[in-house]
């Protein structure tokens, strides 16, 4: 048995899978989110590990094969900051991904030429290197005393083997690492006021970091030795989950924020577009995804002003793809990532008239997420990342007609996978299988069955390419008058 766990930043799932990789069960532990000040987000990670034991003693109830646990791996939200003192006790609540405090701390860091050079990204607000230095000049007592600094996924990795350990995937968010060259960098280290020694050991996700403290597997009564992976950042566990490990695989995420990922042979960054470039979870891969914060949260935020539901809006629009219509929507309702970096732009209707309808709005919120999504795709490609069929996921995939959309947008077929396990959690056991039996990564990380590819509308791609050059050229002008 082998047991994948993700931590999110609501809630923990744990899933048992067999030495197959098939799904044996899962159990969900729930938890709060603490918001003390506007733009803070934080979490205490007792929470994680009294999640983990509630979810371990469902699943130990429900399978007695729980028992024969032979490797374990972990996925975490990135970039949260947990501080540890010298005695690993835990020095304030875990600065969370989506805390924005430290915006002034990353625009100085993000100045300096270095990170972008050696880290491959910008330095957003919610990476860890500017939490650390707003914790230096707002709390200074807490980072003298900080002896270690753990991302989430790392810290239940601490409390599963006792060892400060962690992957590269999870550790390439941090702002403090060589992406390129997989290491923990000496140079943004310093340039940030930290050392080397307050960072984890590295490991490949897919390689073991330890093993099971003997004092938790008899807690959970476990029968032999366990391995525990160094496990993985969501959205790489997310890409072994659904087998996008190597050039031309990846997915699109039609989330309450939207996710273009693409796994890389290479090494090919590109920050100034606002692509993240991290290390996957695997040795000599990488991936690199482009982020809009704003999918089916458009679509949301339309229907509850119209008084609908979201699927309801689709449904209007029927089965068959039409041409784009005179109105156009600008998805940034709460900025852009992707690749704009811009937190301060907003969305905007155009092209409204008398004669526009519900539906010619449901239409035009749609295509504008689907080209919020091509300027990450031209983004990618710019870089020779090889966007073949993708993987559709995410709530907003329900609607086939947004799908066919997406295809034709930009221009590549759509998997639907099969119903059942592809996530994150499935991913984090993949790793912990690997790191167990020494099984190869092409052997193990495998593509769900497909239930339908959708194909790009060619007949229609003349009229959805002018109209993306049209939402492209509309960023400047709103921008200017905001």
């Amino acid at each position: 048995m082998f047991l994948g766990i993700d931590l999110g930043t609501s809630g923990l799932r744990a899933l048992l899978v067999d030495e197959n990789g098939t799904p044996v069960g899962s159990a969900e532990a729930h938890y709060t989110v603490s918001h003390p000040h506007s733009g803070w987000s934080e979490q205490d990670p007792a929470e994680w590990t009294a999640a983990l034991d509630r979810a371990v003693a469902e699943l130990r109830a429900a399978h007695p094969e729980f028992h024969a646990l032979k490797g374990i791996g972990v996925a975490g939200h990135m970039h949260g900051a947990t501080l540890m003192d010298s005695a690993d006790q835990v020095l304030r609540p875990c600065i969370l991904w989506n805390d924005t405090r430290s915006h002034a701390e990353a625009a100085i860091l993000d100045a300096d030429p270095q990170f972008r050079a050696i880290s491959a990204n910008i330095v957003f607000p919610g990476f860890t290197a500017p939490k650390l230095e707003w914790v230096r000049l707002h709390e200074p007592e807490i980072f003298a005393k900080t002896a270690r600094v753990l991302l989430p996924a790392a810290y239940l990795n601490w409390y599963l083997t006792g060892a400060h350990v962690a992957d590269m995937s999870d550790s390439a968010g941090t702002s403090w690492f060589d992406c390129g060259g997989r290491d923990w960098s000496d140079d943004l280290l310093h340039a940030s006021h930290m050392r080397r020694d307050q960072m984890p050991r590295l490991v490949e996700g897919s390689h073991p970091a330890g093993h099971l403290r003997r004092e938790l597997a008899a807690e959970w009564g476990v029968q032999g030795q366990v391995t525990v992976a160094g496990g993985a950042g969501d959205n790489a566990a997310a890409a072994c989950g659904i087998g996008a490990r190597a050039e031309g695989q990846g997915f699109v995420s039609l989330g309450t924020s939207g996710v273009l990922l693409a796994a890389r042979d290479g090494f090919a960054p590109a920050a100034d577009t606002a692509l993240h470039t991290f290390c996957h979870a695997i040795p000599g891969q990488w991936y690199q995804m482009g982020v809009m914060l704003s999918a089916t949260d458009s679509l949301n935020w339309l229907a509850q002003i119209t008084g609908k539901r979201p699927a309801d809006l689709t449904r209007a629009l029927g089965d068959g793809l039409t041409a784009p219509g005179r109105e156009r929507f600008l998805p940034y309702l709460s900025g852009e990532r992707t690749p704009h970096n811009d937190a301060e732009i907003r969305g905007s209707f155009t092209g409204l008239g008398t004669d526009t309808t519900v539906e010619d709005l449901t239409r035009a919120v749609m295509a504008g997420v689907a080209y919020g999504l091509r300027d990450s795709a031209e983004a990618l490609r710019a870089t020779g990342a090889d966007l073949g069929q993708l993987f559709a996921l995410g709530g907003g995939c329900a609607s086939a007609l947004w799908v066919e959309m997406l295809a034709t947008v930009l221009d590549v077929p759509m998997a639907l996978p099969e119903g059942g396990e592809f996530g994150a959690a499935l991913g984090a056991a993949r790793l912990g299988l690997m790191a167990a039996t020494g099984a190869e990564p092409a052997d193990v990380l495998t593509p769900p069955d497909v239930a339908r590819v959708i194909l790009p509308n060619t007949d229609l791609q003349p009229a959805y390419d002018a109209d993306y050059q049209a939402f492209k050229a509309a960023y400047p002008a709103i921008r200017k008058i905001q």
